[in-house]
């Protein structure tokens, strides 16, 4: 059973949701959707095509490190492009947070979020998340993982990490 904290990040289709719940279930761990945390008003932005600003951003930040603060076990999705988003994150959770970036292919990104059915993010905001998006440094407790892989190594590989971590 798995009692740290843990992101599953990165840009929007790359799976952020299927993987965290997946690794939710593999580990044992709770599974908190960080889209379900966005305040309405950056819910119609993005779905009007505009993106967010790190004004509109930090409250929901916020909540998302919130979620994972005081808990036993759990996962969170949440884009986390920039490392200030996730340092305010990890401050809110007042605890080490680990980092899983799903990370490919621009192509396959745009082809998924093409595919994608009743979601507010446009694929028009692809471009923007994907020029915001900063790499975790070595200095992060992170882990990048290619969204190409079937999501069942997607899984494994984010779970080896988190016991390579010593927080399973």
């Amino acid at each position: 059973m798995y009692a740290g904290a843990a992101v599953v990040m990165g840009v929007a289709s790359c799976g952020k949701t299927t993987v965290g719940e997946a690794l939710a279930r593999h580990v044992k761990a709770t599974f908190v959707e960080g889209d379900r945390l966005h305040a309405a008003a950056s819910v119609e932005k993005m779905s009007k095509g505009i993106p967010l600003t790190d004004e509109d951003r930090w409250p929901w930040l916020d909540r998302v490190g919130e979620s994972l603060a005081g808990r036993d076990g759990v996962i969170a999705s949440c884009s986390a492009l920039k490392k200030i988003y996730r340092d305010r994150i990890v401050a809110k959770a007042q605890r080490p947070v680990t980092f899983i970036l799903l990370h490919g292919d621009k192509a396959l990104l745009q082809q998924r979020i093409a595919e994608r059915k009743g979601h507010f993010m446009p694929a028009s905001l692809l471009d923007s998340q994907l020029a915001t998006l900063e790499i975790p440094g070595k200095d992060e407790r992170a882990v990048i993982v290619d969204i190409a892989l079937p999501l069942n190594e997607q899984v494994a590989k984010a779970a080896h990490f988190l016991m390579k971590e010593h927080i399973l």
